[in-house]
């Protein structure tokens, strides 16, 4: 049957019908994208239960299964574990994903039966007609259908960052967006077809791709596993070079060799601690678009942050009007309210106008229009009869020796947004526009600061995070809020005056800009990264795009514009600037505490291998049972493992992760495989008793016992009082296993040689103090200021966040109280 003869001339005035719509929706010609968390959750499961980890566990499981020795076979536990934590906690991501992506997607416009409408993105159709203003995302491939100055900017397609102008006919593609003006398209390519879906596979990915810190976890289990092949060869043919014929005693005795070598929590503490801060960061209204964006957080030191929407509330109201020279309120009044009639798609500045002057009653005939852009900062609007009319910034319509200049500047000094109305002598689509200008009005417009803006620059402050304040408002606006803001800035510098040698030089040293143009927000984020820095980046409008990109890390408002939070790695839903503290706190408390328990996972790993070693080495029997190893590997790291990944950690992220684990896991290991390899050399006696083995075996546990925790005790500093019950409790817990008759018969210990125990106690002290050395050691080798207690500026950075939070829950009711009060009215 062939397809369907379809009309595609669509009138772009009304659109698809309802039953044209329906139509194509049958046929599957709708915008269906990929799943928003990149993995479906049959991914998720597969992922998690078929890993190298689970493998390797799985295969000694068996083996150890088949010896009848069930309670050695507890290590299998742990395959059930991870695979269940894992899944758990990534669903739990995944769901917090896709619940936050439907509020932070793009709802483009179309129209229909004549009407405008918003819809999902899924329920754009093939012919539709869709509508867009300055900042809104070409969802999907089309023509242009109507085009009222309309100009496109393609950077992230073709990396040009000049807007192109848009005519009747001309093709727009999805990912591009609009710089100004507006117009329509009909859709010509949806879904899969268009860019869109690829975009949208690529932004919103739950996967660890590109992240450092898994990057070199995976090449230290690569290493592990290569180890692993050899060693258990090797051990098998150790164990019968020393007389043992017993199939399952050959079986346990490798198992017993190679399961500490397998670091099975260090994977999963690592899924789980970054679905972790997806979860919370969702609580907190904060969607993670990328999910390697937690791990940029935590390297952050520059955060450069714009003024408005970020500093001030993103709404702004109109405040006074002050006529210029011979010229009447009335007639500025007037002029106002005609440019507000005349914008179809008003920015911030102008939608104020519009609310606090009103639109005109009887509108003159408009001829041409010039849209509001970053770049020339200034809009106007022709009229048949009444001339050239522009709105703008004083100081770039005017001198700044003049009087109106003057003014202008003295009112922008009190932090207040300050726009020249003015008219001209040319028209505004002019080459040379805006030409000639003679001032009329200055209109004054109010923002209010955030309430919570002072205690998250306070909070960065405290934490070494250097906060640059870029705008394109009047550097003595900009400078002024940030003063009133408490923040020791200095001098607010005009981006205008930056020469180009002077640029990179004048960004690090300085920190409020004022006049920054779109290319300038680029370049700046540039100068910083240069300089070694990692740049977050805020934003909310068209202007912010390419330097959002650019950026480390990007972060968009929820309210901003869509083409922000498409590029975005972080879009914050609720627009609230003191989440950011958040956002960086839980960026370092992810990857920080996980380079902790790496230390203790790479360290279990290095002593296993070299204890096995050793045993080959010097033919002689492998001292441990698989549940020994098992009950240290839990109590010792496994469980403290886990809860050290999620308290709160401050310290900023460095680089060179696999570098530094070595630099502590390889001689610590070292230092515990030999503290209990040579206990178990001095207590063992020859050809003794299965009794005499038992006890050895006892003795060398304790031994490693002892050295281990002490890797523990200083892996958790800075102590705190549940970090020190996290290190006694095991301990308290061995005592029993080590004393106790049944205890002992059940984990197959003897610590009845009390010559023996002695013996390791003292191998594990010596064991306990080099590793103490150690530390000491790498703290100066490295000038690391890692304390032993948790110092004042830590507290005062806690202390911070919770000032934060308690501001945000007091404005929180202050508005539920109002919007109370009103509904009671």
């Amino acid at each position: 049957m062939s397809a369907p003869v379809r009309d595609h001339h669509i009138d772009p005035h009304i659109g698809l019908s309802d039953a044209q719509v329906r139509e194509r929706t049958e046929e599957g010609l709708t915008n269906s994208l990929p799943p928003r968390s990149g993995r479906t959750t049959l991914q998720i499961v597969k992922d998690n239960v078929f890993t190298r980890i689970n493998a390797l566990l799985g295969v000694l499981f068996v083996l150890v299964m088949l010896t009848g020795s069930w309670i050695n076979g507890a290590f299998g536990l742990l395959i059930i574990a991870n695979s269940i934590i894992g899944i758990v906690q990534e669903l739990r991501a995944k769901n917090t994903l896709d619940s936050l992506a439907v509020v932070g997607e793009a709802h483009p416009t179309v129209r229909r039966n004549g009407s405008e409408r918003q819809v999902a993105q899924e329920e754009v159709v093939l012919d539709d007609i869709v509508t867009v203003t300055p900042g809104e995302q070409i969802v999907v491939d089309g023509v242009v259908a109507e085009a009222r100055y309309l100009e496109v900017d393609e950077s992230l397609l073709t990396g040009e960052s000049d807007p192109v102008p848009k005519r009747e006919g001309d093709q727009v593609l999805s990912g591009s967006f609009v710089a100004s003006g507006v117009g329509s398209y009909q859709a010509t390519k949806v879904g899969a077809d268009s860019y869109a879906g690829k975009l949208t596979a690529e932004a919103a990915k739950f996967s660890l791709v590109h992240s450092e810190l898994q990057a070199g976890i995976n090449s230290i289990l690569k290493v592990i596993t290569w180890i692993l092949i050899p060693v258990g060869i090797l051990t098998v043919f150790g164990q019968i070079r020393v007389g043992e014929n017993n199939w399952q005693a050959v079986i346990l005795s490798v198992t017993g060799a190679l399961v500490p070598m397998i670091p099975e929590g260090l994977v999963l503490i690592t899924s789980t601690a970054f679905a972790l801060g997806v979860i919370r960061l969702g609580q907190r209204k904060c969607l993670v678009n990328e999910l390697p964006a937690i791990e940029g957080l935590a390297r952050v030191d520059v955060v450069c942050a714009d003024k408005t929407g970020t500093l001030t509330e993103n709404s702004m109201e109109f405040g006074t009007l002050h006529p210029l020279g011979s010229h009447s309120e009335a007639e500025a009044l007037e002029a106002l309210s005609q440019l507000a009639s005349a914008d179809p798609a008003p920015n911030s500045s102008m939608e104020a106008i519009r609310v606090g002057v009103g639109t005109a009653k009887v509108q003159w005939e408009v001829e041409q229009t010039q849209p509001f852009t970053s770049a020339k900062k200034w809009s106007g609007v022709s009229f048949a009869s009444e001339g050239h009319w522009i709105l703008g910034a004083p100081d770039v319509l005017i001198p700044a020796t003049s009087d109106a200049g003057k003014q202008a500047q003295e009112i922008a000094s009190t932090g207040l947004r300050v726009l020249l109305l003015a008219s001209s002598d040319v028209p505004v689509t002019a080459e040379g526009a805006p030409g000639l200008v003679e001032p009329i009005a200055l209109v004054v417009l109010e923002q209010r600061i955030r309430p919570d803006a002072a205690e998250t620059l306070e909070f960065f402050r405290s934490q070494g995070v250097q906060v640059k304040v870029i705008s394109g408002d009047n550097a003595e606006s900009v400078g002024a809020v940030t003063r009133n803001l408490g923040m020791d800035s200095g001098e607010a510098i005009d981006a205008r005056s930056i020469t180009e040698a002077d640029f990179a030089q004048t960004i690090n040293d300085s920190h409020v800009f004022g006049r920054v143009t779109p290319q300038q927000k680029r370049a700046m984020v540039a100068a910083l990264q240069n300089n070694g820095h990692t740049v977050a980046m805020t934003g909310d409008g068209v202007n912010d795009v390419l330097a959002l990109k650019d950026a480390d890390l990007g972060v968009a408002m929820g309210s901003g514009t869509a083409a922000t939070r498409s590029v975005a790695k972080i879009v914050l839903l609720n627009d609230k600037f003191a989440t950011l503290p958040y956002v960086v706190a839980e960026g370092r408390r992810v990857l920080g505490n996980i380079e902790r328990v790496a230390n203790l996972f790479l360290t279990k790993t290095v002593y296993s291998s070299i204890m096995a070693i050793l045993v080959l080495l010097f033919a002689l029997p492998f001292p441990f049972q698989p549940i020994h190893v098992t009950i240290t590997g839990w109590f010792t790291i496994g469980i403290p493992a886990f809860l050290l990944s999620l308290p709160p950690n401050n310290e900023r992220a460095k680089d060179n992760f696999v570098q530094r684990v070595m630099q502590f896991g390889f001689p610590a290991g070292l230092v515990v495989a030999l503290a209990s390899f040579v206990t178990y050399v001095a207590v063992r006696v020859p050809d003794g008793t299965e009794q005499q083995a038992t006890q050895a075996s006892t003795a060398a546990l304790l031994a490693l016992i002892m050295a281990s925790t002490w890797v523990l005790a200083v892996v958790a500093r800075p102590y705190e009082w549940w970090k020190i019950l996290l290190i006694l409790l095991p301990l308290v817990g061995y005592g029993l296993i080590f004393t106790l008759d049944f205890t002992q018969t059940i984990f197959m210990l003897d610590s009845s040689n009390v010559e023996a125990m002695s013996f390791a106690a003292v191998a594990g002290l010596i064991g306990a103090t080099l590793i103490e050395i150690l530390w000491w050691v790498l703290r100066s080798v490295t000038k690391s200021e890692k304390p032993v207690w948790m110092p004042k500026q830590e507290r005062a950075a806690a202390a911070a966040q919770r000032r934060i939070e308690r501001e945000a829950r007091r404005t929180e009711k202050e508005a539920e109280g109002r919007v109370h009060e009103s509904s009671r009215v």
